[in-house]
């Protein structure tokens, strides 16, 4: 099975694959600063904690051997650090979490996202769901791609929208809903590209 890269470099940041548990004590600073802006859409929030924490990061590195979950932390990138292996030793403080996971058809990856309150309003999770899209449209068994949201999440519907993905289906979410949700999830679908023609 391939796998896609661990380090995708976007510029003004990067993507990272979870480095384990040596990643305990950012990961959990960025969950720690950010719950008052998760807690309206994240039910897991409720939950949150250093153990669980731990726990996300072990099932992240089990999950990405298996290919059931490609989870990334969304880190600034610090000046100066050049490229490759240097830069992604070289990369600076965590602004959020990105991650592909396979629903029940294989065919299949769901696009989610979440960025720490100060690193919003840039363009930040646009961009990293748009590397996220052409990184899942490299591996040859993904045939297309999905992004869900809360119907009443305006800001998330703004990437898909953004990036091309067409509103499929509207449908009751699974209990309970997050505080400000409506309950219902809405289902953006985006299609690999067709090859070009010989």
């Amino acid at each position: 099975m391939e796998r896609p890269r661990q380090f995708i470099d976007c510029g003004d940041f990067v993507l990272r694959r979870w480095r384990g548990q040596s990643d305990f004590a950012p990961a959990l600073k960025l969950i720690d600063e950010s719950l008052d802006h998760l807690r309206p859409w994240e039910t897991w929030v409720a939950r949150h904690g250093a153990e669980n924490t731990r726990r996300f990061l072990a099932a992240s590195e089990a999950k990405w051997a298996g290919g059931e979950v490609y989870n990334y932390a969304i880190a600034e990138a610090e000046a100066g650090t050049g490229t490759g292996a240097e830069a992604e030793a070289g990369t600076g403080s965590l602004i959020g979490m990105c991650q592909t996971y396979r629903p029940a058809d294989p065919r299949c990856r769901r696009l989610g996202y979440w960025l720490h309150p100060a690193a919003t309003g840039r363009g930040v999770a646009t961009r990293a769901a748009a590397a996220l899209v052409t990184e899942m449209f490299a591996l040859p068994d993904v045939e297309y791609l999905e992004i869900t949201h809360d119907l009443s999440n305006t800001s998330s519907a703004a990437i898909p929208r953004r990036l091309g993905f067409t509103e499929v289906l509207r449908e009751p979410g699974t209990a309970p809903a997050a505080p400000s949700g409506s309950g219902i999830v809405v289902v953006w679908r985006l299609r690999r590209p067709a090859s070009p023609s010989p």
